[in-house]
Formats: C-alpha cells, sequence, structure tokens
C-alpha cells in the first residue's frame, strides 16, 4: 500500500505531487517531505511515509530528519554573512584570525579556499579515535597540525566533512560563537526556517529514525594511495554519521558538514530568499553582490576526492550536467547524502526543499531528479 502523500499542492504542481507518491510506490522511499515555493509563494508542502525503520510512526508536518551535506550550503551563509561586515577577509590567510593553523603549509590558505573545496584538506591524516567527530577543539586542533594533501588553490576535492570545522572555526574565531548559534539567530530565527546545526534536546522527540545501512563498522583502512579519499569518510569513525547519526549526543553536537536537522519546508525558506537575491519579506540574510559573487563558479572539473565531475562556488554546488539542478545555468544549492535536496534557480524563481530518512543513491539519485523534473515540467 502506497503511504498516504499529506499537505497541500497547488493544483498547478500536481505533477510534482504525483512524482513525490511515486517516489514511495515505485522508488522505495521510505519517509521523506519536500516543500516548493516560487516566487516566494509556497506552492507545495508535501510529506509521506513513516519516520521510523518499523514503519509504525507516520512523518508529520514538523519532522524533522538529519539532511547531512544540505548544511554545507548553510554554513556559507552564516560565513559570507561576517565577510559582508568585514570581520573576515575571503582572500587573507585564515592563519590571521587563526594562528595555530598557520603550520605544515597552510600559512596563505584563505576562507575563499575553503569555501571553494581547494584548501587541499577533505580529510585528517592524523588517526582519530570512534566519536572524535563530536569534540570541536578536537577535531580542529587536527586539522591546524595537518598538511595539505595537496597545494593549496592548484586543484579542488570535496570536504566532504572537514569543511565545516574549518569554516566554523574561522566563524568562532571572528566572532566568539559557535556557526550552529549565529544560523539559529541571524538566518534561521529571523527568516521562521526550521533548519539547525546543533539541535537543542527540546527538539529529539520529533527527529526521524535516519534509515543507515547496516555497517557494523568502517570499512579497512586502504592502502597509502587511498588514504585521503578513505579518511575523508572514515577519519574518525563515525564522522559521516556510521553508528551515531541516531544518537542523542551526534543531534546535539555542531558537526557542520554533515549534522544538519531540519524539515523541507526550512530548507526551501532559506533558499526562497537566496532566490530573490538574498532578501524575502522585509528580511535580508545575503546581499544580492555577495551571493552572486558566491554563486559564480570557482572550481569545477576533476574531483580529487570523489573521482568525478564536480562543481562550486562558495560552500554552494552549482548546477552541472551530470547532475542539473533543473535546465537553467544559474541554479545552485547543495545535495545531501541520501538525497536530500536544497536549491533555487532565480531565472525561473524556485526554491525547494527535499528531506529523507533514506540513505538512497548518493550521486545520481532517482528520487530527487525525479522531482527536479516534474517541477519544471509544471512551469
Amino acid at each position: 500500500m502506497t503511504p498516504l502523500v499529506d499537505g497541500l499542492c497547488d493544483p498547478r504542481f500536481a505533477r510534482l505531487r504525483e512524482a513525490f507518491a511515486e517516489n514511495f510506490a515505485g522508488r522505495g522511499e521510505p519517509g521523506a517531505a519536500i516543500a516548493l515555493a516560487v516566487d516566494g509563494r509556497v506552492v507545495a508542502d508535501l510529506w509521506g511515509g513513516h519516520s521510523d525503520k518499523a514503519r509504525g510512526k507516520p512523518w508529520r508536518r514538523e519532522t524533522l530528519v538529519n539532511f547531512f551535506s544540505v548544511s554545507k550550503a548553510l554554513c556559507a551563509v552564516v560565513a559570507l554573512r561576517r565577510v559582508e561586515r568585514a570581520e573576515i577577509d575571503l582572500d587573507a590567510p585564515v592563519a590571521r584570525l587563526w594562528p595555530e593553523f598557520a603550520r605544515a603549509g597552510k600559512e596563505a590558505i584563505t576562507l575563499r579556499q575553503i569555501l571553494s573545496h581547494r584548501a587541499g584538506l577533505p580529510s585528517i591524516r592524523e588517526k582519530l579515535p570512534e566519536g572524535a567527530a563530536l569534540d570541536w577543539p578536537r577535531m580542529t586542533d587536527a586539522l591546524a597540525r595537518q598538511a595539505p594533501w595537496w597545494a593549496p588553490g592548484t586543484a579542488h576535492g570535496y570536504h566532504v566533512n572537514t569543511f565545516g570545522f574549518l569554516v566554523g572555526e574561522v566563524v568562532r574565531r571572528a566572532t566568539g560563537k559557535s556557526i550552529g548559534t549565529l544560523l539559529r539567530e541571524e538566518v534561521a530565527g529571523p527568516l521562521g526556517a526550521d533548519v539547525h546545526i546543533g539541535l537543542p534536546a527540546s527538539e529529539h522527540g520529533r527527529v526521524a529514525e535516519f534509515l543507515w545501512p547496516d555497517v557494523s563498522r568502517s570499512p579497512a583502512m586502504p592502502g597509502p594511495e587511498e588514504a585521503m579519499r578513505f579518511n575523508a569518510y572514515w577519519n574518525p569513525p563515525g564522522i559521516s554519521g556510521a553508528g551515531w547519526v541516531n544518537r542523542p549526543e551526534w543531534r546535539l553536537a555542531e558537526i557542520p558538514s554533515t549534522n544538519g536537522h531540519g524539515t523541507a519546508r526550512g530548507v526551501a525558506r532559506v533558499y526562497a530568499a537566496l532566490a530573490k537575491g538574498g532578501s524575502i519579506d522585509g528580511m535580508r540574510i545575503l546581499a544580492a553582490e555577495t551571493l552572486a559573487s558566491a554563486t559564480a563558479e570557482h572550481s569545477s572539473g576533476h574531483d580529487l576526492i570523489n573521482q568525478r565531475p564536480s562543481r562550486f562556488g562558495l560552500g554552494f554546488q552549482l548546477t552541472q550536467a551530470e547532475r542539473p539542478l533543473g535546465p537553467n545555468p544559474g541554479a545552485f544549492g547543495h545535495f545531501g547524502a541520501g538525497g536530500s535536496l536544497g536549491f533555487c534557480d532565480p531565472q525561473s524563481g524556485v526554491a525547494f526543499g527535499y528531506v529523507t530518512n533514506d540513505m538512497g543513491p548518493r550521486w545520481q539519485n532517482p528520487r530527487n531528479k525525479a522531482l527536479i523534473d516534474a517541477i519544471y515540467a509544471c512551469l
């Protein structure tokens, strides 16, 4: 029996509702939500399926879920706000704010290089113990000691889990506040967007159980030539969420690349502002010129971590032929493991959020592709 799809949908976007329902009926979706705004107006706010592995709890309007790397774009928004206020210089060495970082060839690394995945720090060489990802000083100290895997600025590779610690520590040094705190105070709170990095215990009761594949331990460590890519996902053990994603300690911590939580509606609300040049309903989260710079191409081509093409601006993934965010060239956003997605397309006025509690295909995911295709079929 197809799980009930609940919520509201403008009749013009009936095909989007149908594609969402088909994700449950034919594409194995266990629990998910989607939200679509066009020109700032919400035209679809839908949810369905179940929020637990046993499939006994229905997904509800207020259900939160870990949306993984969707949070990288939220980190970028927070950091870019500090750039606008001249608290951080995109092109100055981050070691000016973080002196301990100025060693092992990292003296000249800039926030621009970090945000565009060009800093050469996609993973940590030093073997760290299980649970270290929840220890902010331990993670940032390890990154401060580390030598880059490649000469900074000469190539790009997806900083899978280190991105948030690097950006977050620069922000913390500049402001004295964590990136999750600033997200809440300056972006999510004013917008009324239900998105979080570091989820208060009071909200844990509405979090969906994430159906991580049954893997009892990390894969075996490969040879030295593969260490950079292996460590990006598996050092410290659990940094990508395996064994931790459903624990309260994980939800409480700030692991900014990886443990963002929210609703599809919350994600779409942030992108509704970005689709309109950074402002909506009288609230500005970024200046239009800042956003234009952040969504210009900074990295493109072969990705040294994921071994396939990727495109990045400053913290945002940019649309690309291999994984398009619709048909228009100016679309930008960020995918998350399992297929979760937040993106906008300023040309069409589209802002979209999709969250799921299943580790579906990470690269070319048929569920989010069907949803994107349906959006543009309706326009």
